[in-house]
């Protein structure tokens, strides 16, 4: 996980944002970390980050109402965005729907978890990423 250069929570509920950073505390990961509620103002940021070199993982929640998580990934596509910029999709959604069109989504999308994300499904999820990745 110390591989990545940048990580970004993405959720439009500040404290959301707020448990998932003490959970990468914990990890010894919050230097990381930029936290966004506006996805918007998360893409600004992705856009200066594009030509750069470097490893971004973005946690992002689907339902927003500035931008829903899909049209964030979307534009990533459309735009040409490194596949350095890897995603997790963080949702309260249940609908299997959801799972199948973030799949679309494959060379941004690394995984799916439902809401509440817990400190040991972090854990996993950047083990397993640091393994494959």
């Amino acid at each position: 996980m110390s591989g990545y250069d940048q990580i970004f929570l993405v959720d439009d509920h500040d404290m959301t944002n707020v448990m998932h950073k003490i959970f990468f505390k914990k990890l010894g990961l919050d230097s990381k970390i930029t936290t966004f509620t506006n996805p918007e103002v998360a893409l600004n940021q992705l856009r200066t980050f594009k030509k750069e070199k470097i490893d971004l993982l973005m946690f992002l929640d689907l339902n927003m109402p500035e931008m829903s998580g899909f049209e964030l990934l979307e534009i990533l596509r459309k735009e040409n965005f490194p596949t350095t910029f890897q995603v997790i999709i963080v949702t309260s959604s249940i609908s299997p729907l959801d799972r199948a069109k973030s799949e679309k989504y494959h060379e941004f999308v690394k995984g799916f978890v439902t809401k509440p994300m817990r400190p040991d499904t972090l854990k996993e999820i950047t083990g397993n990423l640091l393994r494959t990745g």
